[in-house]
């Protein structure tokens, strides 16, 4: 599907909009129609970005993971000392 990104000459904002045949593009702010097309990058996927996106994600669940099981030790010990 064709994204493009947009500036609005009347307002400012910049947006990205899903361009379909036939219909013009209207400013997700104020609904005017006098836009620039803005050039944007490609999304580029290779064996090496899903790689690498998958090794931050490891890091990531693994950091959230060890907050959890500290925070359950916690609570755990809290209320043993209640109880």
């Amino acid at each position: 599907m064709p994204l493009f990104d947009y500036k609005c000459n009347a307002c400012g904002v910049t947006f990205e909009a899903l361009v379909l045949k036939g219909k013009e593009p209207v400013c997700a702010s104020c609904g005017g129609a006098d836009l620039e097309k803005l050039l944007s990058l490609p999304a580029v996927k290779s064996s090496t970005t899903h790689d690498l996106a998958m090794r931050s994600a490891k890091r990531r669940d693994k950091a959230q993971s060890a907050e959890r099981e500290s925070a359950q030790r916690q609570y755990e010990e809290s209320h043993d000392r209640h109880g």
